[in-house]
């Protein structure tokens, strides 16, 4: 998978997932959940990780869902 809303590094049996909208807050796209699924799913599959690290890039963990999508959805319908 192609990591754009999150970025995810492995370093000292550490696997660091980052939110990566700061401009956004960090606000929960459909997509980070599916990156974050990803990337969690490898680190169980690798047994040199032992520890799993999730934090936002910027000011804000994560401010909530980005409900940008949904009015854009819902005008389509």
């Amino acid at each position: 998978m192609d990591f754009k809303d999150t970025t995810y590094h492995k370093s000292e049996r550490i696997a660091t997932i980052t939110y990566n909208r700061p401009e956004k807050m960090n606000a929960w796209t459909p997509r980070m959940f599916e990156e974050l699924r990803q990337a969690i799913e490898d680190a169980e599959n690798d047994f040199d990780i032992g520890a799993i690290i999730i934090t936002g890039a910027g000011r804000a963990y994560c401010s909530g869902a980005d409900m940008g999508g949904a009015e854009s959805a819902r005008a389509r319908c």
